[in-house]
């Protein structure tokens, strides 16, 4: 069975910096396309981050330059690291495994000013 457990959100005021950790069982996560998705109260799901098998990466534009994805595979575990955080990043954040149809539950992230 395909698991993921989100972990590391919280409060942060603007400026500040967060690192979410996805860590993943009955699945490899250095042999997935791993994605990160946010959803803020009263808007659509949209995509953060993403990693490829073959390791490249993508960004929303909002999020370029100030957050960064990474995988590490000895502990089969993703992490996006979030700095220089805005109040509009607030959202509950989910990892997500496309190919193993399968999402994490959600881990909140406030950002005051």
């Amino acid at each position: 069975q395909v698991q993921l457990v989100e972990s590391g959100g919280g409060l942060v005021q603007a400026g500040g910096s967060l690192r979410l950790s996805c860590a993943a069982s009955g699945m490899r996560v250095s042999i997935n396309t791993m994605v990160w998705f946010r959803q803020a109260p009263g808007k659509q799901r949209e995509l953060v981050a993403r990693v490829s098998l073959g390791g490249s990466t993508n960004y929303a534009d909002s999020v370029k330059g100030r957050f960064t994805i990474s995988r590490d595979n000895a502990k089969n575990t993703m992490y996006l690291q979030m700095n220089s955080l805005k109040p509009e990043d607030t959202a509950v954040y989910y990892c997500n495994a496309p190919y193993k149809n399968t999402w994490g539950q959600g881990t909140q992230v406030t950002v005051s000013s």
